[in-house]
């Protein structure tokens, strides 16, 4: 997706389900811990524990899906979680684009 289109998207898109997110008043900091080890992956966990009480998670993670997140928690996943999710989606649509 281009930076236009998903510019555009985000205009048209609903995202009341922001007022509901449990971090809305957490450190946003939390959600963009910075390395792979020691205090990162603490961070990591105490950011997707925050996640995991949220009530709206999958709303979350469908933006961070949809507008291409690719740095910090969002949904409850890490980039490279994302980064699987996408691969996984990619695969899937050319398997269903091969069956027709």
């Amino acid at each position: 997706m281009t930076i236009l289109a998903s510019s555009l998207a985000l205009g048209a898109a609903d995202y009341s389900w922001r007022r509901h997110a449990v971090c809305r008043d957490t450190d946003p900091e939390l959600f963009f811990p910075v390395g792979s080890t020691g205090q990162a992956l603490l961070q990591l966990s105490k950011a997707k524990e925050t996640c995991n009480q949220c009530t709206v998670r999958v709303e979350c993670l469908q933006f961070a899906i949809d507008t291409n997140q690719d740095s910090g928690v969002w949904g409850g996943t890490s980039e490279d979680e994302r980064r699987a999710i996408r691969r996984q989606m990619a695969a899937r649509n050319r398997a269903a684009s091969n069956v027709g």
